[in-house]
């Protein structure tokens, strides 16, 4: 005998199938207030709040903004950002290539990172800026010991976390290369590199800020050209407002440094990103 199911009259329920929560993505304007108005606040706060300072150490932002418009139009300012720029670049281009470098040979030769690892943790300690007058003082006063001295305080960050990020690369992706005989440039150029990238970025980006104060520091010490120099002199000489303006150019270059690199860094680790992995 055979058995029938019967089911109750009326509509089918409806299938409903989950789906995926869109983000709603903000638009560029959307995106540039929602970074940007702390900043607008700021800048009306200290405005308003000095807007009658009579202090001679505390001008006006009126001022200030004043004394960094015309040492911009004149090119005082501008040949001494070109100059300090380029120190900063160089120096933290010769920090990436030695420090990924260093970090890849140090961590697949484990036995040997162990080795080096005490000297790595002394210098790294010591503060960068206090040997940026040692620096100078023993290879000279031109550009190259600078560029050397933002070199060696960016170098530690992008170490470390190249270190790190080898370190991380997972066994069986290791012994799978043993296995299949992996040519050892292949293998670092599309196993090792590619696992560690999100580590290096993240050491590049801790090394920017330490590059930047190293460069306005080196350009204190016997020198006539720069950001920091400009600073300098304008402080002995007793120009306020020029060395507040001075200051403030220091903070929009690095922010803007900043974003730039936080934009590239989206670029090169878009394949990470789209992932999902945090």
């Amino acid at each position: 005998m055979t058995s029938t199911t019967f089911r109750a009259a009326g509509p089918r329920p409806a299938r409903t199938t989950p789906r995926r929560a869109r983000r709603s993505r903000p638009t560029v304007a959307g995106a540039i207030v929602q970074r940007a108005w702390l900043i607008v606040v700021v800048a009306a706060a200290w405005w308003f709040a000095t807007a009658r300072s009579t202090n001679f150490f505390v001008p006006p932002l009126q001022t200030i903004l004043e004394a960094l418009v015309r040492d911009l139009g004149n090119g005082v300012i501008a040949a001494g950002a070109t100059y300090s720029l380029g120190n900063l670049f160089g120096g933290l281009a010769i920090a990436i290539v030695v420090g990924i470098a260093l970090g890849i040979l140090l961590g697949e030769a484990k036995w040997l990172g162990d080795v080096v690892d005490p000297i790595i943790h002394f210098f790294r300690s010591i503060p960068q800026a206090a040997l940026v007058p040692l620096i100078i003082g023993t290879f000279g006063i031109g550009q190259g010991p600078k560029v050397g001295t933002i070199a060696f305080a960016c170098m530690w960050p992008v170490l470390l976390n190249t270190i790190d990020g080898v370190l991380g690369v997972e066994p069986t992706v290791r012994k799978f290369a043993q296995v299949y005989r992996i040519p050892r440039g292949l293998y670092f150029r599309r196993v090792v590199l590619p696992a560690a990238l999100p580590q290096i970025m993240a050491g590049i980006r801790v090394a920017l800020p330490i590059g930047i104060t190293v460069m306005v520091v080196s350009e204190m010490f016997a020198s006539t050209e720069g950001l920091g120099f400009y600073i300098l002199n304008s402080s002995a000489t007793f120009q306020v407002p020029e060395t507040w303006a001075g200051a403030l150019l220091v903070g929009i270059v690095g922010y803007i440094l900043s974003m730039l690199f936080v934009l590239i860094e989206r670029r090169v680790l878009s394949w990470y990103h789209a992932s999902g992995a945090q």
